[in-house]
């Protein structure tokens, strides 16, 4: 058995096809579903890991970027497998203005996003446009911290225009 696993799902995520559900609580203890964000745009962010140095860059990033991402009818979700208390600290620490969603893998699994060393489970640094209709409109699969954010917002303002 190798070290390093992948974890697939049987259907592939296809552009413009309804995006996996989610019902999941955040670092607050509220419960969010894709459902609650019908009628907005919506990042869903994946992350490895709390307070390590380039999950903490892009999480600063989109906190930077987060008042131009609301004036685009954007909202942000970042999921992560950890505990309540770990992505608490990780938002109180940087000032997160966004929810950070507490995954046990199967959401990060759905979303191919997801990879396992040894007995560890971790998300894979994956993010995912998702339209007002609950469509997935673009699939990130090689992000960069530091400038993710504002590739988001070029995007979103390009999936808007049509």
């Amino acid at each position: 058995m190798s070290l390093i696993s992948a974890f697939t799902s049987s259907e592939a995520l296809v552009l413009n096809a309804p995006a996996p559900n989610f019902d999941l609580f955040d670092h607050s203890g509220v419960r969010h579903t894709l459902e609650d964000y019908r009628g907005s745009w919506l990042v869903l962010y994946f992350y490895p890991k709390d307070n390590t140095p380039s999950c903490t860059a892009e999480a600063c990033a989109l906190r930077d970027n987060y008042t131009p991402l609301q004036q685009e009818q954007t909202q942000i979700l970042g999921v992560s497998i950890g505990s309540e208390g770990s992505h608490q600290r990780f938002a109180q620490r940087h000032q997160l203005p966004f929810p950070l969603l507490i995954d046990d893998g199967d959401l990060a699994r759905r979303y191919h996003a997801l990879f396992q060393l040894g007995p560890i489970k971790l998300a894979k640094r994956h993010s995912f446009i998702i339209d007002p209709a609950g469509r997935l409109r673009k699939i990130y699969r090689k992000v960069t911290s530091r400038s993710h954010a504002q590739q988001l917002l070029i995007d979103i303002k390009v999936l808007k225009s049509g």
